[in-house]
């Protein structure tokens, strides 16, 4: 399977939205695995490339995918695992009764897709710092 350039814009937004709406339904309902819903769906990104929130969200579009804006892929992978990560620890704390670091993981993935969906991407600035770091280290070696 050849891995796509972009993701349309929209797709993001959903798999952004289905996380947040996750945390708060576990929070006030008070149950811990439906934090399981965007974690399985990021999984299955990462591993197999098909996201099963963003496949369902792409039946609602009404136009060609190229006609939206476009996030990039490899961006939204790194993304995902920092969000994978998060659901993964959020949704482990709580099972062991961990309560308050399930409050932070999940919130700090709740939070981060919230202010991705209003316009500053936290993962990209860590991604972008990230290669900024690398490229200073190479320099120091040539």
């Amino acid at each position: 399977m050849t891995k796509p350039v972009s993701i349309p814009r929209p797709l993001v937004r959903t798999n952004q939205w289905s996380i947040v709406l996750s945390v708060l339904a576990s929070w006030f309902t008070g149950e811990a695995w439906i934090l399981a819903i965007p974690l399985l769906a990021g999984v299955m990104g990462l591993l197999f490339g098909y996201n099963p929130i963003m496949h369902t969200a792409r039946l609602f579009l009404r136009k060609n995918s190229s006609e939206y804006i476009p996030e990039d892929w490899n961006q939204q992978q790194f993304n995902q695992v920092i969000a994978v990560v998060c659901l993964a620890f959020g949704l482990i704390s709580f099972l062991l009764e961990w309560t308050i670091a399930g409050y932070i993981f999940a919130a700090m993935v709740a939070l981060s897709a919230f202010i991705a969906i209003l316009g500053f991407c936290i993962g990209c600035f860590i991604r972008y710092q990230l290669n900024q770091y690398k490229y200073r280290k190479f320099l120091d070696r040539v």
